[in-house]
């Protein structure tokens, strides 16, 4: 078959999914703004393309998302255009819509089959909007009316899809019924033969420092800190945390930015906001052992995970981070917040523990807890592996079931777009 592949970031959640269908003698290509010149990785060519439009001057804020799909959605559009005049008819097109790539896929090519990548759908009382009383929208009705413009592009990408993939339960419960008849759900899956426990694991801190299982190390991380993902919530139970554990390493991993939600106020990171607020509670003695590495090479964040004592995991009600499965997967025993996304892979007492995302001192409190019990930590850690080696492993679930997914999307009728 000829296979494209279309993702602002390739291979983003294809990264498995593609090599292996190149490996079995389909022709995959990917369009990518990731690229600037064609090149080839692991049996796909990999073409770029490029955006030339600039938005429009005087859009409504609430627009200026969808501006933005649109102009990336005509984009990918034309480059397509060029795929096809050069010859070349795709039997299969997989893509993720989140960024507008996918809005004109089906002009082109009326009878591709297409498969899209569903990641979420906004809902009002969610993230974003009224989950953290800290930062609810001052104007809660036109934040729900904001909300609903944000799903144009899913809406205008449904009847381009035959079928859809989300890889959580909780991610394809969001969407509306007459989107969710087309979701397969189905994990991108961890490969657990890489990240497993290692207790010989050793992690060398920026300062020289080299920690070790016989460390008590305690492990916070996000892509990048800021308060979806719970960096504030963590930062509040710090002084606390680090007066009753007096030998504990506070690992705290995750660059400046922003991914989700606001950015911080203008000159200033959330990083640094919540340093500032809870640093003055802190002795200096204590300071010392709180060691924020920006981000890591994932060797050296598989150590990290392999080395923690207690894994720190708090989110609003949102998409699940690749990195709590592989904790999971390593092995780490898991204190993380008690929301929807959470609960689908953390059974309370099984899996891992869970807490209120806005009790700083139920967490410290079990927190304590597990630090001081060695056999809770170790059931919970084997319980958590366990887990995703038979529900989210690379090789024997989740790429099985993706090219399962594959050839039933080849063998459908490809949709016809509404007149």
């Amino acid at each position: 078959m000829n296979i494209l592949f279309i993702h602002q970031n390739f291979p983003g959640q294809y990264k498995h999914l593609a090599p292996e269908l190149a490996r079995m003698g389909h022709k995959c290509v990917a369009l990518t703004l990731r690229v600037k010149k064609p090149t080839d990785w692991k049996g796909v060519k990999i073409l770029p393309y490029k955006i030339d439009r600039q938005q429009g001057g005087g859009v409504h804020p609430w627009l200026l998302d969808m501006d933005t799909k649109v102009i990336r959605g005509e984009a990918c559009f034309l480059a397509a255009r060029q795929l096809r005049d050069k010859g070349f008819v795709p039997d299969v097109i997989v893509a993720h819509p989140g960024w507008g790539e996918a809005l004109f896929l089906r002009d082109v090519w009326p009878s591709a089959r297409i498969g899209l990548y569903y990641e979420w759908y906004y809902g009002a009382n969610e993230a974003g909007n009224s989950f953290d009383p800290e930062f609810a929208a001052a104007d809660a009705e036109l934040d729900r009316m904001r909300l609903r413009i944000k799903n144009v592009n899913n809406l205008l990408n449904s009847p381009v899809a035959d079928m859809a993939l989300s890889p959580t339960q909780y991610q394809a419960s969001r969407f509306p019924e007459h989107m969710r008849d087309k979701i397969t759900v189905i994990h991108d899956g961890i490969d657990t033969d890489a990240v497993r426990p290692d207790a010989s694991a050793t992690l060398t801190l920026p300062d020289g420092t080299i920690l070790t299982q016989q460390d008590e190390v305690v492990s916070f991380l996000n892509r990048n800190l800021e308060p979806f993902r719970g960096y504030h919530r963590f930062m509040r139970a710090l002084p606390r945390l680090l007066k009753e554990r007096p030998n504990a390493r506070v690992v705290i991993v995750g660059a400046d930015g922003t991914s989700y939600g606001a950015a911080a106020p203008k000159g200033q990171t959330w990083k640094q906001i919540y340093i500032d607020e809870v640093r003055a509670q802190i002795p200096d003695s204590d300071w010392e052992r709180v060691h924020f590495v920006g981000t890591l090479p994932y060797g050296a964040f598989l150590n990290l995970l392999q080395v923690t004592r207690a894994h720190i995991y708090l989110t609003y009600p949102f998409v699940l981070s690749w990195s709590l499965i592989e904790a999971m997967s390593a092995g780490t025993p898991i204190l993380a917040s008690d929301t929807a996304p959470v609960r689908e892979v953390i059974k309370q007492g099984q899996t891992g523990m869970l807490v209120d995302f806005f009790d700083a001192d139920g967490m410290v409190d079990q927190l304590v807890n597990m630090l001081d019990d060695a056999p809770l930590r170790q059931r919970l850690g084997r319980a958590a592996r366990a887990h995703v080696v038979t529900h989210y492993d690379l090789k024997t679930v989740s790429l099985p079931r993706m090219l399962e997914w594959i050839e039933t999307l080849a063998a459908m009728e490809p949709s016809a777009l509404p007149e």
